[in-house]
């Protein structure tokens, strides 16, 4: 969701193959960055386990799961849960999710170079979002997790505002962690671990003037907040599917001027912006058309213009650039292939929109 890409920010340009979506050259840049990222990832490393979520469900969009060995990644990911030792340790106020990576759950000391030493819980919200989201798209079931440690001690991290901060350590709260709890107690068919009503009222203080929803209360209203405070609404049971064909004005929510602020969002190049006066990017065809598909709006979309958009951002070396020109990284080309899905592309699965995942992982098939 930011505005600033983390990776090969100054990249020589890109060629483009800007006539079809090339599925099998898609597959095989998602196949390489599972077998070996490159090295501009190092500084990312700390995220492996989002970027596995990257690849993992980004193959599923593809039709190409066969292409991993799922029983490894479920070992993966499993192994990186936090776990409490005892009843008194749970209740320690710490959260027990899961690690975003080895590395988060062990360092090296100079005394022991050749012995990984455990560091104090460092578990994520996002990280937890994404290792169930791994989980469910390989079809574990999620049932077989640790999930009354993890639901419970996911309230320490809910704020007297309703709002949630990613680790018991103390952190920023906005509307994406908001976003991970919802999406992880949805997984989890478990809703002990938030206050849901606290949530809507920290998710409502959000929307702006325009319509559109900032990370926290005041701010600017962002395409990639928006869909957090929708996608959460939906899954939390308060806003209805397809809300335009009912009663919008009963609805928590300003669907009207949410409505019309994200229809402005589609640039005239075809592509969405995150936020007014930006240039469009790929991520946000998923940030707010995903917003336009769960109420019931896609329809306005000018799709030709946004495919047109999407394909001046295909690589050649397969995998999607944030802007025409720019080399592929993993989380554009994830919503890429989002984005492609949400047109109804051949050969894709369907969207889970508000989780994030595919349909078919989504109801556990």
């Amino acid at each position: 969701m930011a505005d600033d890409d983390p990776i090969w920010e100054d990249a020589p340009d890109s060629p483009s193959s800007s006539s079809f979506f090339d599925r099998d050259r898609h597959i095989r840049f998602l196949e390489m960055m599972y077998q070996l990222l490159p090295s501009p990832y190092q500084s990312q490393e700390i995220n492996r386990l989002t970027l596995a979520y990257f690849v993992v469900a980004g193959l599923d969009i593809l039709y190409a799961l066969d292409r991993i060995d799922k029983e490894a990644v479920i070992h993966w990911v499993l192994s990186l849960q936090a776990h409490p030792k005892n009843e008194v340790e749970l209740n320690n106020g710490q959260f027990y999710g899961f690690h975003g990576s080895r590395s988060s759950q062990y360092h090296l000391t100079d005394d022991r170079v050749h012995e990984q030493v455990a560091i104090p819980n460092g578990s994520h919200l996002a990280s937890t979002y994404c290792a169930l989201a791994i989980l469910k798209t390989v079809g574990y079931d999620l049932s077989l997790v640790d999930f009354k440690s993890l639901s419970r001690s996911m309230r320490n991290l809910q704020q007297p505002d309703g709002s949630f901060m990613p680790i018991h350590i103390g952190a920023e709260t906005d509307l994406r962690f908001v976003f991970c709890a919802a999406a992880i107690c949805s997984m989890l068919k478990n809703w002990s671990g938030m206050d849901r009503e606290k949530a809507k009222d920290y998710i409502i203080s959000c929307q702006s003037y325009d319509g559109g929803f900032g990370l926290i209360p005041g701010s600017e209203s962002h395409g990639g907040a928006t869909y957090c405070a929708v996608a959460s609404l939906r899954l939390m049971g308060f806003i209805d599917k397809d809300i335009l064909s009912k009663n919008a004005s009963s609805c928590t929510i300003n669907v009207p001027l949410l409505l019309y602020w994200s229809l402005q969002r589609q640039a005239q190049d075809g592509g969405f912006q995150g936020r007014t006066n930006k240039p469009a990017d790929t991520c946000y065809a998923f940030w707010v058309g995903g917003v336009l598909r769960i109420l019931g709006a896609d329809k306005f979309i000018d799709e030709g213009g946004l495919r047109g958009f999407l394909l001046t951002c295909q690589s050649e070396y397969g995998g999607f650039s944030k802007f025409p020109g720019s080399l592929p990284d993993l989380y554009h080309s994830y919503y890429g292939f989002c984005a492609f899905s949400l047109l109804k592309e051949r050969d894709l699965n369907a969207l889970c929109v508000e989780l994030g995942i595919t349909a078919i992982a989504a109801i556990g098939l």
